[in-house]
């Protein structure tokens, strides 16, 4: 009987005690390995690497009652989900971790963050370089004087910094841009690549590289309306652009990312458009543009000339599942309900994401009139059937000064920026910063398309589901504990007693 509920949760007794009566089994006993070897080349105990995760008492999203769910890190994935039965944890040989009644659900995502230019204004090697005027074009010249000055050592420490409280969050996967420019070279791509291997190698993120030109691509120093601020010259948009080619030859690389609103005018824009649509497909690689990054209803959006672009290049057929990722695009939010039927239909079977970056636009973009605006994410996906997600983008520079590298505090903030108040609200701003993040930067699991509604909540967790999941910490009182999305969105917890698990694996 007990080898049987064992087997459910994906040990097999008989090969585990097996393994136990071996003399092979327990390095440490073995005479020819001295102890310090034992510790430096055999790692763990088998147990501690092999044996499953039983995550026990847990409250599960759209399920009644608490459960205990098993995780293993052999297969990553979600082998057993069960009501919870105190009884049972005399029979298991699984790691175990209690949860208190307190919330499981699916890890976090960051689908937009700028890792390189993270902590700008508070890093001693670059905090003389302070806001004064909160201006685009500021942003842009304090973040060029800081990026002459980058070294490895100074990027590696604000990044890692990224990594830390991401994952103390909960994040486990990440799209982490680096810039690559005349100014820069390839200097910000070596590190972010660097902190892939080492976050990766350690088992606490997946992170995907985007190796991301700020600057244009196509205007000189004459025709580049940002020529003052970032002594822009027409021969740097081609050494950025035999940059870019470098970086997309790189295999460790899997994004390549642009910003056409910085051209001089709009036919320079779709150049860069049609160059990086052209590259991404020549290198299979996913594509992030940051686009129609404005709120004045006279100038034409872009987006139309990116989907014209992405179907004339046959996307689909020509990339292996590679996604196109829309960051900002302040524009649409002027969009009448007609045109965003035009858009959903003449985008079609692309699969093209919207990620609204709340933070980095309510501060930033403004009228004269002071009008903000945000991409409506709630609406995109209810009404419009569109894919939307939300992203941190800047955290601590001219561009964002403010916030955290935790994504939920998005979920938090649009309750009140959409009024988005229901259950059914906070479960869709949770999948916007967890599984439609994921869905939109390539990380979509085989029984989730994507799309607009899902069959399926948002914060659902099931058996055969990656093993990439987050426990929320309980309190100290019963009813302080969140058990549900809704509580978890709703009342924002700082990142207190939180635990990740990628693969199946604790992050931390």
């Amino acid at each position: 009987m007990a080898q049987a509920f064992l087997a459910t949760h994906g040990i097999d007794l008989d090969a585990e005690l097996a393994k136990m009566q071996s003399p092979d089994a327990n390095p440490q006993s073995s005479p020819n390995l001295p102890a310090t070897a034992t510790q430096s080349s055999a790692g763990p105990p088998i147990h501690s690497n092999t044996l499953p995760t039983s995550i026990r008492n847990v409250s599960l999203p759209s399920r009644p009652g608490t459960h205990d769910v098993t995780l293993n890190p052999n297969t990553g994935k979600i082998t057993y989900i069960g009501a919870h039965d105190p009884e049972i944890a005399l029979l298991t040989l699984a790691n175990q971790k209690y949860g208190n009644a307190a919330l499981l659900a699916p890890s976090l995502c960051h689908p937009h963050i700028h890792i390189d230019k993270a902590y700008l204004l508070s890093h001693p090697s670059h905090s003389k370089h302070q806001i004064k005027e909160g201006t685009f074009s500021e942003a842009l010249h304090i973040t060029n004087l800081a990026k002459a000055a980058f070294t490895t050592q100074d990027l590696l420490e604000r990044g890692q910094r990224v990594v830390d409280e991401s994952v103390a969050a909960g994040v486990t996967h990440m799209r982490a841009f680096v810039e690559v420019d005349a100014i820069v070279g390839l200097k910000c791509l070596k590190a972010g690549l660097e902190l892939k291997r080492q976050a990766e190698g350690q088992g606490k993120m997946r992170v995907q590289i985007c190796a991301f030109a700020q600057l244009p691509l196509f205007s000189d120093s004459q025709t580049n309306s940002w020529s003052e601020e970032a002594k822009f010259h027409d021969s740097e948009a081609e050494k950025i652009r035999s940059l870019m080619r470098e970086a997309a030859a790189n295999p460790e690389v899997e994004v390549l990312g642009s910003t056409p609103y910085v051209e001089a005018d709009g036919e320079r824009a779709k150049r860069n458009v049609e160059w990086m649509v052209g590259l991404s497909v020549e290198f299979d690689k996913h594509l992030d543009f940051h686009l129609d990054y404005n709120l004045d209803p006279s100038q034409e959006p872009l987006i139309h000339h990116v989907v014209v672009i992405l179907h004339a290049a046959d996307w689909n057929k020509r990339t292996t599942n590679k996604t196109i990722v829309i960051g900002h695009a302040t524009r649409l939010t002027l969009f009448s309900t007609q045109e965003w039927k035009d858009l959903k239909s003449a985008i079609g079977d692309l699969p093209l994401h919207f990620v609204g970056l709340p933070t980095s636009d309510l501060y930033m973009l403004r009228t004269p009139e002071r009008t903000r605006g945000t991409l409506d994410v709630i609406s995109m996906i209810r009404e419009h059937g569109l894919n939307a997600c939300l992203g941190v983008n800047n955290v601590g520079n001219a561009f964002t000064p403010q916030g955290t590298c935790d994504p939920l505090s998005l979920a938090s903030a649009g309750v009140g920026i959409y009024s988005a108040g229901t259950m059914k609200d906070a479960e869709v701003l949770y999948g916007c910063v967890s599984t439609r993040a994921k869905e939109a930067i390539g990380f979509a699991g085989e029984d989730r398309s994507g799309g607009a509604e899902q069959s399926r909540s948002d914060g659902e967790v099931r058996v055969g589901d990656q093993a990439d999941v987050l426990l929320f910490g309980s309190g100290k009182q019963d009813w302080r504990t969140r058990k549900s999305v809704a509580e978890a969105v709703y009342l924002y917890d700082c990142c207190r007693g939180r635990r990740g698990f990628l693969g199946g694996k604790a992050t931390s």
